[in-house]
C-alpha cells in the first residue's frame, strides 16, 4: 500500500529519483544474484566430484590398512604408529568474491610421514599411510568448500531477500505515489484551467 506523499512537482520529482535508484539498485542485486547462484552451483558440483573421489580413496586406504595389519604381529603394527614423527599445522587466508570473504586452507607438513624400522614393517603399510596422507589433503579442500558453501548460501540468502524486496514492495510502492502525485496534479492543472475559462467568459460578458 502507498504511503500517502506530499502532491508537489518537488516530491515527485524526488520520488522519480528515488525510483530511479531502486531500479539500478535492483538490477545490480539481481547480476550478484544470478553470478553468486552460478559460483555456488559450480562449487557445489566441484565438491561432489571431490567426495566421490575422497571415499574411493579411502577405502583403498583402509584396504591397505588391513592387508598391512594381516601381515605383521598386531603389537608390531600398533607400535608403528606409535614412532612417527610428522606434525601437520593448517592455516587460513581469505579471498573476497561478490563481497564475501571465502576461506583457503593450507597445510604445512614437518617431519617424516614413514620415521619407523623397515625390517618388522610391510611395505604395504608404508603406501597405505601415504594414501591416508593425500585423503587427508582432500578432506582438507572438502572442508573449505563446504565453508564456501555456506557462507555463499548466507550471502545468496541476503541478496534473493533484498531483490524481492525491491521488486515486490520498494519500487511498487513508489510506483504507486508517482501515479498518484502525478494524477493529482493533472488534476489541479484541469480545474485551474477550468476556472480561468468561467473568468474569461465572465470578463467578456
Amino acid at each position: 500500500m502507498a504511503k500517502k506523499v506530499n502532491a508537489t512537482r518537488m516530491e515527485l520529482l524526488r520520488l522519480k529519483k528515488r525510483l530511479n535508484v531502486a531500479k539500478r539498485g535492483h538490477k545490480l542485486l539481481k547480476q550478484k544474484q544470478d553470478e553468486l547462484l552460478r559460483i555456488l552451483q559450480k562449487t557445489i558440483n566441484e565438491l561432489s566430484t571431490m567426495r566421490k573421489e575422497l571415499e574411493e580413496r579411502l577405502s583403498e586406504a583402509l584396504k591397505q590398512f588391513f592387508l598391512a595389519r594381516a601381515y605383521q604381529d598386531k603389537n608390531i603394527f600398533e607400535g608403528s604408529f606409535l614412532m612417527l614423527d610428522a606434525d601437520i599445522e593448517l592455516s587460513m587466508t581469505t579471498e573476497k568474491v561478490m563481497n564475501v570473504s571465502l576461506p583457503t586452507y593450507q597445510k604445512s607438513f614437518k617431519g617424516e610421514l614413514v620415521s619407523y624400522g623397515f625390517a618388522m614393517t610391510s611395505p604395504t603399510l608404508d603406501i597405505a599411510l601415504k594414501n591416508l596422507m593425500k585423503v587427508f589433503e582432500r578432506l582438507i579442500q572438502m572442508a573449505q568448500l563446504e565453508k564456501r558453501i555456506l557462507l555463499l548460501s548466507v550471502e545468496m540468502d541476503k541478496t534473493r531477500r533484498r531483490v524481492n524486496a525491491l521488486e515486490y514492495i520498494l519500487i511498487p510502492e513508489i510506483q504507486v505515489s508517482v501515479r498518484e502525485i502525478n494524477m493529482k496534479l493533472e488534476e489541479r492543472e484541469r480545474e485551474k484551467n477550468s476556472r480561468l475559462m468561467i473568468i474569461k467568459d465572465v470578463i467578456r460578458g
